[in-house]
């Protein structure tokens, strides 16, 4: 009879890698990974990088200005139109047109907000609502605001009232509309989710449809930002006495370039400003996702 005897053998040591700058044959490298993912990435963000367009386009027209491309009667030259910006705000001209325009926008863009929240809301929330307001909303959307002045002329007057109604339109149909894209989007999951814990009315808005909504409202409230500026170039252009359309509306009767490149570019300036101010705002209450452009 044979007998076989297992001797206890140490066990192998695994060969020492070989030198190089690569993972060993055949295994992936986690760190490769974690590099070829990241490097999608759009980089890391660069400060005050929406002046950076701004800037050039500033510095391209003085290159242009004083190599004589530009004609001065057509494009004054940059610092032709801040001598004249100066000279409007040292007489005072300047400071009330501002104050004007930013009362108008200011009181058509609040009227336009909660008209644009509340009805995307309702809407959103009930079939009910989506029935009488979605359809109405869009056939609103599809006329062209402008073209509505002469009848709300009609309705309203010549005077401060029909302007204000204007812009607040112009506000509330992108906020409505993104609004209640965003709160048709949310995954009903959710929905089945707050129905199985219990939660009241009030909670799963709270908790469910508010943070859901977010990002679509922030979008509607940038587009109703801009839209409010917008409107006010050319209302202002109508039966007004003051505000910085009137005051370019005066400026092309008389010919005077350089006050019309003044009330462009503080349009601009206050159209960035509201922009980037609710940039930031949205950034610190959605602080929670992770975007690409965090």
């Amino acid at each position: 009879m044979t007998t076989t005897t297992a001797t206890n053998a140490p066990p192998l040591a695994e060969p020492e890698p070989e030198p190089g700058p690569g993972p060993k044959q055949g295994r992936p490298d986690p760190d490769h990974r974690v590099r070829r993912r990241r490097s999608l990435s759009p980089g890391k963000r660069i400060p005050a990088a929406r002046l950076v367009g701004p800037a050039l386009l500033v510095v391209l027209w003085a290159v242009a200005s004083a190599a004589g491309a530009l004609d001065p009667g057509a494009i004054p030259a940059p610092w032709t139109v801040v001598e004249s910006g100066v000279q409007l705000w040292t007489d005072g001209t300047l400071p009330a047109d501002i104050l004007t325009s930013l009362q108008r926008a200011g009181t058509g863009f609040v009227l336009g907000l909660v008209a644009g929240i509340a009805l995307a809301l309702a809407s959103g929330l009930s079939r009910t609502g989506e029935a009488l307001i979605d359809g109405t909303v869009n056939l609103n959307r599809a006329i062209p605001t402008l073209g509505l002045i002469p009848l709300f002329i009609l309705w309203l007057g010549i005077g401060e009232t029909f302007k204000i109604a204007i812009i607040a339109i112009v506000v509330y149909i992108p906020i409505y509309l993104n609004t209640h894209a965003a709160l048709s989007g949310i995954d009903s999951r959710f929905v089945e989710l707050a129905e199985v814990q219990g939660l009241g009315r009030f909670r799963f808005i709270r908790q469910i449809v508010i943070p859901g909504a977010l990002p679509g409202f922030f979008v509607g409230l940038r587009l109703g930002v801009t839209g409010s500026w917008l409107g006010l170039v050319v209302l202002e252009q109508i039966n007004a006495t003051s505000g910085l359309g009137y005051m370019m509306f005066q400026a092309q009767n008389y010919g005077q370039t350089d006050v019309i490149l003044v009330g462009l570019v503080v349009y601009g300036i206050f159209g960035l400003i509201s922009d980037s101010t609710v940039r930031v705002v949205e950034r610190r209450v959605l602080s929670w996702r992770r975007t690409l452009s965090s």
